[in-house]
C-alpha cells in the first residue's frame, strides 16, 4: 500500500527550462570565456556545492579561479545572473504541481521531497509556495548526501515514517534517482511532463522503458 509519494524538484515539480535559463553556456559568454574549458572546471565543483561543502558563491570563486579570470565582480555576476533564473523558476509554481500535491494530501497521503541542490536552490525551495506541502523535504545542500546515494532516500522514508516499499518515487531520472529508489524497494515513476521544454546537451536523462511514465502530473493520483 502506497503511503507516501516523495517527489524530485527540478524537472517534477517545478522546470529549469521554463522561462529564462542559465546554464553553462551562458555564464561562460557572460564571462568571455570558452565554454568547454568553463564547463570542465565549473562541473569538477559541482560535487562540493551538491554537498554543502561550498556555497554556490565559493564554488563560483574556485572555478573562476581555475580559469585565471576571479574577480569578486565575476561571482557577483554570476551568482546574480543564477538568481535571477531561478526567481524566474520560483515565481509562479505551476498550479498542476500544487494541485496535486493538496490532492494527495487530502487522500491522506504523506509528501517528500528529495532534491540535489547547491546553496541558491536550496533557499529558493525553502522559500516557495511548494514547501509547506511537503511532509519531509531532503536537500542535498543540507544533508551532506546527494542521489543517487541510498542514505539521502532512506532518510526521507525515516523522516516521513514509512518504509521504502510504502514510498511512490517520482522523478525525471536524473542522477540515476529512479533506478536507487527500486534498489531500495521504492516504486519508481520517471515524470515526462516537461521534457518536451528540455534541450541538448542539458536533458537529464533518457526516457526509460523499465520504469512506468507518467505524462502528466494527474497520472500520478491513478498510480496510488
Amino acid at each position: 500500500m502506497i503511503k507516501a509519494v516523495i517527489f524530485d524538484m527540478f524537472e517534477t515539480l517545478v522546470s529549469l527550462f521554463e522561462g529564462s535559463t542559465y546554464f553553462s553556456e551562458d555564464i561562460a559568454a557572460d564571462l568571455g570565456v570558452e565554454h568547454d574549458p568553463f564547463r570542465k572546471v565549473w562541473h569538477e565543483t559541482e560535487e562540493a556545492r551538491t554537498l554543502g561543502k561550498v556555497t554556490i558563491e565559493d564554488g563560483i570563486g574556485e572555478a573562476l579561479k581555475a580559469m585565471g579570470i576571479y574577480s569578486e565582480k565575476n561571482v557577483a555576476m554570476v551568482a546574480d545572473g543564477r538568481k535571477a533564473t531561478l526567481e524566474d523558476t520560483f515565481r509562479v509554481i505551476p498550479k498542476e504541481s500544487l494541485d496535486l500535491l493538496h490532492a494527495l494530501r487530502a487522500k491522506g497521503i504523506l509528501t517528500g521531497l528529495i532534491s540535489n541542490c547547491y546553496s541558491d536552490e536550496a533557499r529558493m525551495i525553502k522559500n516557495c509556495s511548494l514547501y509547506p506541502l511537503l511532509d519531509a523535504a531532503m536537500l542535498s545542500y543540507e544533508q551532506g548526501v546527494a542521489k543517487p546515494e541510498p542514505e539521502i532516500y532512506l532518510r526521507a522514508a525515516a523522516e516521513l515514517g514509512v518504509k521504502p516499499e510504502e514510498c511512490l518515487y517520482v522523478g525525471d531520472g536524473g542522477s540515476r534517482e529512479l533506478f536507487t529508489a527500486k534498489e531500495i524497494g521504492m516504486h519508481p515513476v520517471q515524470a515526462l511532463w516537461y521534457r518536451h521544454m528540455m534541450f541538448e546537451p542539458h536533458v537529464p536523462s533518457p526516457v526509460f522503458d523499465e520504469f512506468p511514465h507518467a505524462e502528466s502530473r494527474k497520472d500520478i493520483e491513478g498510480m496510488i
